[in-house]
């Protein structure tokens, strides 16, 4: 089965066929207006530096079908997919995957909308031609504003509810967050479903090993012992 899947699909956008593999990820990033132009870049370089690690190659590469599916979206007031669902099966499909990252001009822009965002990315998960083994949407944010669309924990029982987990990485901002409890926020609200964690992230260096670690834990389907991975990854 799993040289079938290379055979099919390495380094390519997924096709109008059915490909079967291990996990459908949709990484949900922010890109509203409390994230600048550098900020947005800084996202795409970290998450294009994460999935091209040598140890999140592995964790893919030792799944149980040894592939993922990824898509990535930007999230604010409108949603905008920046790179369309590819399979990644080892280090040259995770650079092509990496490459279309970096340089399409934003898409998104406005105010937050993270029960828009939730929804979108199910429906990117439910409208394409890939059965996953699992199904995660990995949700960054660096507030819990929700100024349109539907409210975030209703939006959050629906994806749930069909079956997908929702992670978070709460980006936390020197100055930004006034001592309110982001994680906690992202906790209560926001993640749900199977082997659901939150893994906070300072922005600047430490948001790209956040990025590779958290995808370390959903393509590997590790349950955390808290919720708070951080507490399992600090060393």
């Amino acid at each position: 089965m799993r040289f079938l899947i290379l055979a099919l699909c390495l380094a390519a956008p997924v096709s109008a066929q059915e490909i079967e593999t291990d996990l459908e990820l949709v990484l949900l990033a922010d890109a509203s207006g409390s994230i600048d132009a550098d900020e947005l870049a800084f996202q795409r370089q970290s998450y294009a530096a994460a999935i091209t690690d040598p140890a999140v190659v592995a964790a893919i590469e030792n799944t149980l079908y040894g592939s993922i599916a990824v898509t990535y979206v930007e999230w604010a007031t409108n949603q905008s997919t920046v790179v369309e669902w590819t399979i990644i099966a080892d280090m040259q499909s995770a650079e092509s995957f990496a490459n279309a990252l970096i340089g399409p001009p934003r898409g998104a822009s406005g105010r937050n909308a993270i029960g828009s965002a939730l929804l979108y990315g199910m429906s990117r998960i439910n409208n394409n031609d890939i059965r996953g083994f699992r199904r995660v949407i990995d949700f960054s944010g660096d507030s819990m504003g929700n100024t349109y669309g539907p409210p975030i924990t209703v939006a959050r029982d629906e994806v749930v509810a069909d079956g997908i987990t929702i992670n978070a990485l709460p980006i936390l901002r020197d100055g930004r967050n006034f001592g309110f409890d982001l994680p906690q926020a992202y906790e209560d609200n926001i993640i749900g479903g199977p082997n659901a964690f939150v893994l906070p992230a300072q922005s600047g260096p430490e948001f790209t090993e956040a990025v590779k670690r958290k995808l370390i834990l959903e393509i590997a389907g590790t349950t955390p012992q808290t919720r708070y991975a951080t507490l399992l990854l600090g060393d």
